[in-house]
Protein backbone atom coordinates (compact mmCIF):
# COMPACT_ATOMS: atom_id res chain seq x y z
CA UNK A 1 0.00 0.00 0.00
CA UNK A 2 1.35 3.43 -0.96
CA UNK A 3 2.16 5.74 1.91
CA UNK A 4 0.53 9.16 2.14
CA UNK A 5 2.68 12.26 1.80
CA UNK A 6 2.15 13.03 5.48
CA UNK A 7 3.29 9.52 6.45
CA UNK A 8 6.35 9.81 4.24
CA UNK A 9 7.17 13.19 5.76
CA UNK A 10 6.81 11.80 9.30
CA UNK A 11 9.06 8.84 8.52
CA UNK A 12 11.71 11.11 7.04
CA UNK A 13 11.55 13.43 10.03
CA UNK A 14 11.77 10.46 12.39
CA UNK A 15 14.78 8.90 10.71
CA UNK A 16 16.55 12.28 10.48
CA UNK A 17 15.72 13.18 14.10
CA UNK A 18 18.87 13.84 16.12
CA UNK A 19 17.35 12.24 19.21
CA UNK A 20 16.36 9.09 17.30
CA UNK A 21 19.94 8.83 16.07
CA UNK A 22 21.30 9.55 19.56
CA UNK A 23 19.07 6.86 21.08
CA UNK A 24 20.47 4.33 18.64
CA UNK A 25 24.03 5.32 19.51
CA UNK A 26 23.35 5.24 23.26
CA UNK A 27 21.40 2.00 23.13
CA UNK A 28 18.10 3.37 24.41
CA UNK A 29 14.75 2.10 23.18
CA UNK A 30 13.27 5.47 22.26
CA UNK A 31 14.07 9.14 21.82
CA UNK A 32 11.69 9.94 24.70
CA UNK A 33 14.41 9.08 27.21
CA UNK A 34 16.13 12.41 26.50
CA UNK A 35 13.08 14.27 27.80
CA UNK A 36 13.49 12.51 31.13
CA UNK A 37 17.25 12.98 31.15
CA UNK A 38 16.84 16.73 30.70
CA UNK A 39 14.16 16.87 33.40
CA UNK A 40 16.49 15.06 35.80
CA UNK A 41 19.41 17.32 34.92
CA UNK A 42 17.29 20.36 35.79
CA UNK A 43 15.25 19.02 38.71
CA UNK A 44 17.21 16.09 40.18
CA UNK A 45 14.16 13.84 40.39
CA UNK A 46 16.18 10.64 40.87
CA UNK A 47 18.10 9.49 43.92
CA UNK A 48 19.67 6.08 44.58
CA UNK A 49 17.41 3.53 46.22
CA UNK A 50 14.08 5.13 45.36
CA UNK A 51 10.76 3.35 44.98
CA UNK A 52 9.63 4.46 41.50
CA UNK A 53 6.42 3.92 39.54
CA UNK A 54 6.60 4.48 35.76
CA UNK A 55 3.19 4.88 34.08
CA UNK A 56 2.99 4.68 30.30
CA UNK A 57 6.31 2.89 30.18
CA UNK A 58 6.35 1.39 26.65
CA UNK A 59 8.65 0.94 24.86
CA UNK A 60 10.78 1.32 27.98
CA UNK A 61 13.19 4.22 27.49
CA UNK A 62 12.20 6.03 30.69
CA UNK A 63 12.24 2.75 32.58
CA UNK A 64 15.74 1.92 31.36
CA UNK A 65 17.00 5.27 32.60
CA UNK A 66 15.19 4.99 35.93
CA UNK A 67 16.60 1.51 36.51
CA UNK A 68 20.09 2.97 36.69
CA UNK A 69 19.13 4.83 39.86
CA UNK A 70 16.98 2.28 41.67
CA UNK A 71 19.29 -0.70 41.18
CA UNK A 72 20.97 -0.18 44.56
CA UNK A 73 18.30 -0.93 47.14
CA UNK A 74 15.41 0.60 45.24
CA UNK A 75 12.39 -0.69 43.40
CA UNK A 76 10.86 0.07 40.00
CA UNK A 77 7.38 -0.82 38.77
CA UNK A 78 6.53 -0.09 35.11
CA UNK A 79 3.02 -0.14 33.65
CA UNK A 80 1.72 0.05 30.09
CA UNK A 81 -1.11 -1.24 27.94
CA UNK A 82 1.50 -2.31 25.38
CA UNK A 83 4.13 -4.99 26.03
CA UNK A 84 7.49 -3.84 27.39
CA UNK A 85 10.51 -6.04 26.81
CA UNK A 86 12.15 -7.07 30.11
CA UNK A 87 14.34 -4.50 31.85
CA UNK A 88 16.74 -5.58 34.58
CA UNK A 89 15.48 -4.46 37.95
CA UNK A 90 11.97 -3.54 36.79
CA UNK A 91 8.66 -5.20 37.63
CA UNK A 92 6.56 -4.82 34.49
CA UNK A 93 2.77 -4.85 34.42
CA UNK A 94 1.03 -5.04 31.05
CA UNK A 95 -2.47 -3.67 31.40
CA UNK A 96 -4.79 -0.71 30.95
CA UNK A 97 -4.17 1.78 33.74
CA UNK A 98 -7.75 3.04 33.41
CA UNK A 99 -9.11 -0.36 34.45
CA UNK A 100 -9.75 -0.97 38.15
CA UNK A 101 -8.18 -4.44 38.11
CA UNK A 102 -4.88 -3.00 36.87
CA UNK A 103 -4.93 -0.22 39.46
CA UNK A 104 -5.60 -2.78 42.17
CA UNK A 105 -2.65 -4.86 40.92
CA UNK A 106 -0.38 -1.82 41.17
CA UNK A 107 -1.66 -1.04 44.65
CA UNK A 108 -1.10 -4.63 45.76
CA UNK A 109 2.54 -4.44 44.65
CA UNK A 110 3.06 -1.10 46.39
CA UNK A 111 1.35 -2.43 49.50
CA UNK A 112 1.80 -0.31 52.59
CA UNK A 113 4.89 1.43 51.22
CA UNK A 114 5.03 4.96 49.87
CA UNK A 115 6.46 5.92 46.50
CA UNK A 116 9.39 8.30 46.14
CA UNK A 117 8.76 9.11 42.49
CA UNK A 118 5.79 8.72 40.15
CA UNK A 119 6.52 9.19 36.45
CA UNK A 120 3.72 9.46 33.91
CA UNK A 121 4.45 9.69 30.20
CA UNK A 122 0.99 8.38 29.39
CA UNK A 123 -0.85 9.59 26.30
CA UNK A 124 -3.98 8.31 24.57
CA UNK A 125 -4.00 6.94 21.06
CA UNK A 126 -4.36 10.17 19.12
CA UNK A 127 -7.11 10.58 16.57
CA UNK A 128 -6.04 14.01 15.40
CA UNK A 129 -9.28 15.50 16.71
CA UNK A 130 -8.53 17.79 19.64
CA UNK A 131 -12.10 17.56 20.95
CA UNK A 132 -11.56 13.80 21.37
CA UNK A 133 -7.86 13.59 22.23
CA UNK A 134 -7.61 16.35 24.85
CA UNK A 135 -10.27 14.98 27.23
CA UNK A 136 -8.66 11.53 27.02
CA UNK A 137 -5.23 12.98 27.78
CA UNK A 138 -6.56 14.96 30.75
CA UNK A 139 -8.36 11.88 32.08
CA UNK A 140 -5.08 9.94 32.12
CA UNK A 141 -3.35 12.85 33.84
CA UNK A 142 -6.08 12.99 36.46
CA UNK A 143 -5.79 9.27 37.18
CA UNK A 144 -2.01 9.64 37.51
CA UNK A 145 -2.18 12.51 39.98
CA UNK A 146 -4.85 10.74 42.02
CA UNK A 147 -2.51 7.79 42.45
CA UNK A 148 0.42 10.08 43.21
CA UNK A 149 -1.50 11.96 45.88
CA UNK A 150 -2.55 8.67 47.44
CA UNK A 151 0.78 6.85 47.46
CA UNK A 152 3.61 9.41 47.30
CA UNK A 153 5.89 10.00 50.24
CA UNK A 154 5.42 13.48 51.71
CA UNK A 155 8.71 14.54 50.10
CA UNK A 156 8.06 12.60 46.90
CA UNK A 157 8.12 13.80 43.30
CA UNK A 158 5.48 13.54 40.57
CA UNK A 159 6.39 14.07 36.91
CA UNK A 160 3.57 14.01 34.38
CA UNK A 161 3.09 14.70 30.69
CA UNK A 162 0.35 17.17 29.84
CA UNK A 163 -1.06 18.56 26.63
CA UNK A 164 -1.97 22.22 26.57
CA UNK A 165 -5.66 22.70 25.84
CA UNK A 166 -9.02 22.34 27.54
CA UNK A 167 -8.64 21.43 31.21
CA UNK A 168 -4.92 22.23 31.32
CA UNK A 169 -5.09 25.41 33.42
CA UNK A 170 -7.47 23.85 35.95
CA UNK A 171 -5.19 20.84 36.29
CA UNK A 172 -2.13 23.02 36.92
CA UNK A 173 -4.11 24.95 39.51
CA UNK A 174 -4.88 21.68 41.30
CA UNK A 175 -1.21 20.69 41.22
CA UNK A 176 -0.21 24.01 42.80
CA UNK A 177 -2.78 23.50 45.53
CA UNK A 178 -1.50 20.03 46.40
CA UNK A 179 2.27 20.25 45.90
CA UNK A 180 4.83 22.57 47.44
CA UNK A 181 6.55 23.31 44.12
CA UNK A 182 5.36 22.87 40.55
CA UNK A 183 7.68 23.56 37.62
CA UNK A 184 6.76 23.33 33.95
CA UNK A 185 9.29 21.88 31.53
CA UNK A 186 9.42 21.68 27.73
CA UNK A 187 12.45 19.45 27.07
CA UNK A 188 14.49 20.01 23.92
CA UNK A 189 13.60 16.47 22.81
CA UNK A 190 9.91 17.40 22.82
CA UNK A 191 9.11 18.34 19.24
CA UNK A 192 8.44 22.10 18.94
CA UNK A 193 5.06 21.65 17.27
CA UNK A 194 3.84 19.32 20.03
CA UNK A 195 1.59 20.77 22.72
CA UNK A 196 3.12 18.46 25.30
CA UNK A 197 4.79 19.83 28.40
CA UNK A 198 5.82 18.20 31.67
CA UNK A 199 4.87 19.21 35.18
CA UNK A 200 7.50 18.44 37.83
CA UNK A 201 5.86 18.49 41.26
CA UNK A 202 7.68 18.07 44.54
CA UNK A 203 6.54 17.72 48.12
CA UNK A 204 2.96 17.17 49.24
CA UNK A 205 1.30 19.99 51.11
Amino acid sequence: MAQSKSSQAWLKEHHDDVYVLQARRDGYRSRAVYKLIEIHQKDQVFKPGQFVLDLGAAPGGWCEYAAQFVSAGGRLIAVDLLPVEPIAGAEIIQGDFTEQVVLEHIMSLVGGQTLDLVLSDMAPNLSGMDSVDQPKAMYLAELAVDLALDKLDRNGVFVTKLFQGAGFDAYISTLRQRFQTVKMRKPDASRPRSREVYAVCRGLK
